[in-house]
């Protein structure tokens, strides 16, 4: 007899929860963080070969691409460092309930936009 109904739902038919959402984003800032730091990486070491690339990248931020690069930066940043202390208690064995799970995940999202509202403050008009 054949059965028809399948061992793990399809995307199509999975419900989507907070506690999914921001692991995948957690996973997705992860790798953006590492390409990240690489690009200032690269950044950095153009002052090796003079001021005139280093200018050029320079007027780059200053553009809205450039503000839009920096201000997901920093919320790239901030939600990772959240993440990361979520995954602190959780490797401390607190925090595996359904309940907690979801008002960490939502303090995670929502704390992400906090810290860089704050950390940007009015240094930066879009």
């Amino acid at each position: 007899m054949k059965n028809d109904n399948p061992l793990s739902p399809h995307i199509q038919i999975y419900n989507w929860h907070i506690s999914s959402l921001v692991s995948i984003s957690h996973r997705i800032t992860g790798v953006i963080n590492i390409i990240i730091i690489t690009l200032i990486c690269f950044w950095v070491a153009l002052l090796l070969l003079g001021n005139t690339n280093y200018d050029l990248i320079q007027k780059f931020f200053e553009t809205y691409l450039g503000k839009f690069f920096i201000v997901g930066t920093i919320w790239s940043f901030s939600f990772q460092a959240l993440c990361e202390i979520r995954h602190l208690f959780w490797d401390l064995g607190y925090g595996f309930e359904i309940k907690t799970s979801n008002i960490t995940g939502l303090i995670a999202i929502i704390g992400s936009v906090v810290l860089t509202i704050l950390i940007l403050g009015k240094n930066i008009i879009l």
